[in-house]
């Protein structure tokens, strides 16, 4: 590949361009020729998945959603599970202790402010008590309490400056919400129209227990972790009734990381360093958790466009109470949440990474609102009412316009600048 296509792929990625085209491809369609854009999502080329009555059908939107999202969230679990090990942002826990206390707030924040936002669109009559379900429309609870990690990465480095300590705060922060994240959508995030089926889970631990069997032979390639224990966890997921996509997350944890004590596997930046070659011979090798990330992100990356196309298709006309539940619980809740609980962490004893002030702690809180790719995905989970699921998905959308507020707050009042806390 040359080096202009390379560094316009990069481009492409490092601003989430496929993910952004997709949602205005998804806007144009949904309200240009909707119902185009209901049998392009719909189409079921494959029938059933099983076969017989309770055969899933292969949509678009299944391919999207329940495939194609296993790797997304798999990539999510890799940073996760790097950040927890030695040398990562998560330990030891005393240097993320600060960040993880703040996160607290940023999911507590969000569902406090949606709740208390339902009650009273409640009392103001945009709901009535017995046509409409408090508990039904409670389900979009866990919507606001997601953080774009890519674009909350991007935002924080155009306030702040690439090497300013509110991005790392803000990096880590989001990939602890995410972490929560995948706990939400797994616990709460189902199957709404059948039982959970608790029985299938054996199968999810017979996943779990055949990558820590790989794990303990030594075994280097990501894609045998992928091949072998993947698909006995996403069939136990989609068997039980809770959400496959969530299937790598269990799975990626057992992938071998770096290991500088052994110089067996290593971080990506030493085996550059030295070169392919020159690594070679020292015997340094990219970890098969970097590798998983390194080899498959391009196709994730990409693959986000379908992603926004399946899910980002919202009419114009959806725009309702919902809407402004979501978008409200998101800003609110995470612009007050998480500077709230990291200003109380200082009674604790807790304190801000040196050069980060208060004043960067709340706009880190208001990036943090950018809740876009996830937010989407528990939106298109959490309703089956089509109207609901619109408005709730307009939120999400809407929190987009986050990032383009931040950056002009941040030139406005001169964030960038590394200061004394």
């Amino acid at each position: 590949m040359s080096q202009s296509r390379t560094g316009f792929v990069q481009l492409l990625q490092e601003f989430s361009i496929p993910l952004l085209f997709g949602v205005v491809c998804a806007m144009l369609a949904a309200n240009l020729a909707p119902e185009w854009y209901e049998h392009a999502l719909h189409w079921q080329p494959f029938g059933g998945l099983f076969g017989g009555e309770s055969a899933h059908p292969i949509t678009f939107h299944f391919l999207v959603n329940d495939i194609f999202m296993v790797f997304f969230f798999g990539i999510a679990a890799k940073e996760i599970t790097e950040s927890c090990l030695p040398g990562g942002s998560l330990n030891p826990i005393q240097k993320a202790i600060t960040p993880l206390f703040a996160t607290l707030g940023g999911v507590v924040g969000p569902v406090v402010v949606f709740f208390l936002g339902l009650s009273l669109a409640f009392q103001m009559g945009f709901y009535q008590e017995g046509m409409d379900d408090f508990a039904g429309l409670g389900r979009g609870w866990g919507i606001p309490t997601a953080t774009d990690i890519a674009l909350a990465w991007l935002v924080a480095r155009m306030v702040f400056g690439a090497g300013h300590p509110a991005v790392a705060f803000l990096l880590l922060l989001a990939v602890a919400d995410d972490a929560i994240g995948l706990v939400i959508i797994a616990v709460f995030y189902g199957d709404v129209s059948t039982p959970a089926e608790p029985i299938y889970l054996l199968l999810v631990a017979l996943g779990m227990l055949v990558a820590y069997g790989l794990r303990r032979a030594d075994v280097s390639h990501w894609w045998v972790y992928v091949g072998l224990a993947g698909p006995l966890v996403w069939f136990g997921l989609h068997s039980a009734h809770l959400h496959p996509a969530l299937a790598l997350a269990m799975v990626v944890p057992f992938m071998p990381g770096p290991k500088l004590d052994t110089g067996l596997f290593v971080d990506a930046d030493d085996v550059d360093l030295v070169g392919e070659e020159e690594a070679q011979k020292l015997h340094l090798h990219h970890s098969p958790l970097h590798l998983f990330e390194h080899q498959l992100k391009l196709i994730v990356d990409l693959g986000l466009f379908f992603f926004a196309f399946a899910n980002a298709g919202v009419a114009l006309a959806d725009v309702g109470p919902l809407t402004w539940l979501v978008l409200g619980s998101l800003v609110v809740g995470k612009t007050v949440g998480i500077p709230l609980f990291g200003l109380v962490g200082r009674l604790f004893g807790l304190t801000l990474p040196d050069g980060m002030t208060v004043g960067d702690l709340i706009m880190a809180g208001f990036i943090a609102a950018l809740g876009l790719t996830v937010a989407l995905f528990v939106a298109s989970e959490a309703y089956a009412d089509p109207v609901l699921r619109g408005q709730a998905k307009m939120g999400a959308l809407l929190s987009g316009l986050v990032g383009v507020v931040a950056v002009w707050i941040g030139r406005m009042l001169g964030f960038g600048q590394p200061k004394s806390s």
